[in-house]
């Protein structure tokens, strides 16, 4: 159990999904203004899939591969790889080399690398891969988005109207008040606050808070704090979407089917009957952990490689 739960449980998946133009407009807006927005972008998960699990250089869950068109009338496919590990990682770059060659080679399309750093390194800034035997090279750029950067522009993301504007402050809090508790709790409230004074919509307030949610873990008792806190709030504007009693049974009926399928999936697949204490650790683990390991299951090559990828 030596991984943790960031290694392939991340939110960032969905959140790219439902918010990939937002997401554009502001980490590569020189990329946006060059894309046809009228035109419906089609996200390509089984394509990445055939191509990660061919490369066998291990399964990325937050990548994500998209298929728009530009402004020009050109199809283009745009791999956006997200790096949530919190250290440098010495064949990142070939990483991103070897995704963009195998899709390109086996589909026949150009396609444009992206990468979005989460890490905490400010000196690690990987924007190239290259190769040279004898005279023969390889060089190959991509274009890197470091999130720690948007620290020097906090008061740019606090007037933002742009929706991942919410992603990039969660974040960088989670890493900020990763030592004090209650600085967290205090951040996680009042980014939550601003998801309803920024006027957004149900289901934005809803995904939004799922991501915060997610990055801004806390202790059962601070955990326990927040949610009267967020309830009273709640209560005062007259809008319950949070703490609402059909989402949290919505959530609970998500976790249990996740569960039943998790182990029916780890019954066939390595032919066992789950231990007690494994099935205990399940019952545990929120629905973004236990559908991330349902991934995970798919992937792994046997039953000890499953139980080193199980949170702590």
């Amino acid at each position: 159990m030596s991984k943790t739960s960031t290694d392939f449980d991340s939110p960032w998946k969905d959140t790219l999904e439902w918010y990939f133009e937002p997401f554009i407009s502001l980490c590569f807006p020189q990329i946006h203004s060059a894309i046809d927005w009228s035109h419906s972008c089609q996200f390509l998960d089984k394509e990445l899939q055939k191509v990660v699990r061919d490369a066998q250089i291990g399964r990325r869950f937050a990548d994500k591969l998209v298929q728009v068109w530009l402004l020009n009338g050109q199809e283009t496919w745009i791999l956006i790889h997200v790096e949530v590990q919190g250290k440098r990682e010495t064949n990142f770059a070939h990483r991103m080399y070897t995704y963009n060659h195998r899709i390109a080679d086996r589909y026949n399309r150009k396609v444009l690398s992206l990468a979005v750093l989460c890490d905490g390194n400010s000196s690690w800034r990987p924007t190239k891969y290259s190769s040279e035997v004898f005279g023969c090279t390889i060089e190959f750029k991509f274009l890197m988005v470091k999130l720690l950067d948007y620290k020097q522009k906090w008061e740019e993301l606090e007037q933002s109207n742009n929706l991942f504007a919410t992603v990039i402050m969660a974040h960088l809090k989670s890493q900020e008040t990763r030592s004090n508790k209650q600085q967290r709790q205090a951040w996680k409230m009042s980014l939550t606050k601003r998801l309803y004074e920024q006027g957004y919509q149900r289901q934005d307030v809803l995904n939004l808070f799922h991501f915060i949610d997610w990055v801004m873990k806390l202790p059962k008792g601070l955990e326990q704090a927040f949610i009267q806190e967020i309830t009273e709030y709640e209560k005062e504007q007259n809008m319950r979407y949070i703490t609402s009693v059909e989402r949290i049974g919505m959530e609970r009926g998500r976790q249990e089917e996740a569960q039943k399928l998790l182990l029916r999936l780890l019954e066939r697949r390595f032919k066992l009957s789950v231990p007690t204490e494994v099935k205990s650790s399940l019952q545990k683990l929120s629905i973004e952990q236990l559908e991330g390991l349902i991934d995970v299951v798919l992937t792994v090559d046997s039953w000890e490689q499953l139980l080193e990828s199980l949170p702590e």
